[in-house]
């Protein structure tokens, strides 16, 4: 049969296994989509995916992960568009629209340290229990800054690749340990790789890190209903607080940024931190209110921090 619904995803195992939990909670939730061939995966090759060396940032940063499979929205080559938030601009192209969060994964970063260097734990707990000098290689900003703000002994690397290619970089001696987003690794069956999981006070996450966002054009009411059957209300509000204090730095830097939003009963819990690159300096706040006032609590967070850090501090910077 041709397909209903056409799906565009990255190529990558995880973006793969994104796209089929999407399509898996479509099936679900609506009868006529359960028949085979009714969704039809497209995978996509964007401008990130191509990009193998260096530090995304130097490319453009954000966005690098969208573009061409926003394109494709736009054109009605595809119908929806599966992300992973924390890739996902604060502005997106006129027209397109993220009208569905799925329940968020466990946003924490994993620490992967297999234990050839000597001093390696592999019982190890924290951030702390790695050896002076340890080589942990990331091509995140963020992981970086705060990594040599937490330990300035340790020897940072750029890691970049796929997780699995960083499994094997990781395995074939080019660092001694790497971060990786604990999300990626349960939704690939691999969770057993993590030597241990940072908690936020040690590492706290990338903007919307674990969530997975649905892009849909602004004028397709078909696929709008179709998504609100999947939309999770509550990792929808946590995404929302977590994307507007990054648009209300977005607009005045370019810096390592971390944010973390929680909801307990009805009140909502954000805690956010920029950094300079070097680790240096590292700024950090927290806000608590209503439910409903998550957007509201972001901006307020962005606005203190802006005004803490002062327009040097986000001087000739970059975002994760």
């Amino acid at each position: 049969m041709e397909a209903v619904v056409k799906i565009g995803t990255r190529g990558s195992p995880l973006a793969l296994a994104q796209a089929h939990e999407t399509r898996d909670r479509l099936a679900a939730a609506h009868k006529h989509l359960a028949a085979e061939g009714a969704i039809e995966i497209i995978v996509m090759r964007t401008t990130g995916d191509r990009i193998q060396s260096g530090p995304l940032s130097e490319a453009g940063g954000k966005g690098l992960f969208t573009k061409e499979i926003e394109d494709a929205l736009l054109d009605r080559s595809i119908d929806i568009a599966v992300h992973s938030m924390k890739d996902v601009p604060t502005e997106l192209p006129e027209g397109l629209i993220i009208e569905c969060i799925l329940p968020r994964e466990d946003p924490r970063d994993a620490l992967l340290a297999p234990g050839r260097n000597p001093g390696l734990n592999r019982g190890a707990a924290s951030l702390a229990d790695l050896p002076r000098g340890s080589v942990v290689g990331t091509a995140s900003l963020r992981r970086k800054a705060i990594l040599l703000n937490r330990r300035p002994d340790l020897n940072i690397i750029t890691f970049r690749g796929n997780v699995d290619t960083r499994i094997r970089k990781l395995a074939d001696g080019e660092a001694d340990a790497t971060l990786l987003g604990y999300a990626g690794l349960r939704r690939l069956g691999k969770a057993e790789q993590a030597t241990f999981i940072l908690t936020p006070e040690e590492m706290l996450p990338a903007v919307c890190q674990g969530a997975i966002g649905i892009e849909c054009r602004k004028d397709d009411d078909n696929a709008r209903a179709m998504l609100a059957a999947i939309h999770h209300g509550p990792s929808g509000l946590r995404a929302n607080a977590e994307r507007a204090l990054l648009s209300g730095l977005d607009g005045s830097c370019r810096t390592p940024i971390a944010a973390l939003a929680e909801i307990e009963g009805d009140t909502l819990t954000l805690r956010a931190l920029i950094a300079r690159p070097d680790g240096s300096e590292m700024l950090e706040t927290a806000r608590s209110g209503p439910v409903a006032d998550g957007i509201a609590l972001g901006h307020d967070a962005a606005d203190e921090l802006k005004r803490r850090g002062g327009s040097g501090f986000f001087d000739a910077t970059a975002t994760d």
